[in-house]
């Protein structure tokens, strides 16, 4: 066998053994929601701050 290769006749019949109560419902905690920013800063401002941040401070050399 070759790499990524599998025996089908392992994929065959399998058993699945689960009570349907017990699975995860995805929607139990969906809410809707409101986003709201503790900030006026445009997008520009944003990106500097985050490259001063990447640079420990140090002013940019463009």
């Amino acid at each position: 066998m070759g790499f990524g290769s599998y025996d089908e006749s392992e994929q065959k019949d399998q058993d699945s053994d689960f009570d349907e109560e017990d699975a995860v419902n995805v929607h139990a905690n969906s809410h809707e929601g409101e986003v709201s920013f503790d900030s006026e800063a445009s997008q520009d401002e944003l990106l500097d701050q985050l490259n001063e941040i990447k640079n420990g401070g140090e002013e940019d050399e463009e």
